[in-house]
């Protein structure tokens, strides 16, 4: 057993889920996976939380992929790894459906599985010593339908098949070029910048922000908007938030928003 864990923690209006696996570089097991939907999904349903920091344990790792160790019980076969891989996206996207905005405070090794993880938040920040790859070439796997589309939401069917092709890993300047990364900062700041990246948006109007998470989702699908959806990018105008925050502007003070 690898004695990995998912751990949360709350500061405030700002929750920090922890990717936790000592000595295999915070590597995924299946109890991890479990553990991170489960945890998403409570976390998603919390009306007065304003962000998520979603992270690795120390600084060595954000997550090493999957827990190689467990291949040979878990997926050593067609069927076992459809079944695993099925619950795994299932918990992933938990991470991607989330309401709340998410940032990904990436240190150290970012790869396989763990580069799919941060690729569900709507930030990601990384660190200059941050590394990256998905090299599953190197162990005879592809990666799935639904773990591709993943990957390629945010960098693009040719830098994806860049990736899993050679199968290299490269570092935090080429992360931030191939628009994984939002942002890359030296190692010592690192922390801070995450954070006060969090605290920003949570200072912000949670609905809002909760607004702009699915207004964006919903543009990438092609489908034409209904006229349902359309009124409810006006539907901000009947908030108490909206009164708070323009009232707030007109006395030049800062808004203190309620969620509602």
């Amino acid at each position: 057993m690898s004695g990995g864990a998912v751990i949360v923690e709350r500061d405030g209006a700002i929750a920090t889920v922890t990717l936790s696996s000592p000595g295999r570089l915070n590597a995924l097991d299946k109890a991890m996976w479990a553990q991170l939907g489960a945890a998403m999904g409570s976390l998603g349903g919390d009306d007065s939380l304003r962000c998520i920091v979603l992270r690795g344990a120390g600084d060595k790792a954000f997550a090493a992929g999957a827990d190689i160790a467990e291949f040979h019980t878990e997926r050593a076969n067609s069927k076992q790894a459809r079944a695993y891989s099925q619950g795994g996206i299932g918990w992933m996207h938990a991470v991607a459906e989330c309401r709340h905005p998410t940032v990904a405070l990436i240190q150290g090794a970012c790869v396989g599985g763990g580069l799919l993880v941060a690729s569900q938040c709507d930030l990601r920040i990384c660190n200059q010593s941050a590394r990256f790859g998905v090299p599953v070439k190197n162990l005879g796997l592809t990666e799935s339908y639904d773990e591709l589309r993943a990957m390629m939401r945010v960098i693009g069917a040719a830098a994806a098949l860049e990736i899993l092709l050679e199968g290299r890993i490269w570092g935090a300047r080429e992360a931030y070029e191939k628009r994984l990364v939002s942002r890359v900062v030296p190692d010592a700041g690192v922390v801070e910048e995450a954070y006060a990246t969090a605290r920003r948006i949570a200072e912000g109007a949670p609905l809002v922000a909760r607004w702009h998470k699915k207004f964006v989702r919903r543009l990438l699908d092609p489908r034409p908007l209904s006229e349902q959806e359309r009124d409810e990018g006006y539907a901000c105008f009947d908030t108490e938030d909206f009164r708070i925050g323009v009232a707030a502007f007109l006395a030049k003070k800062k808004p203190d928003f309620a969620g509602r």
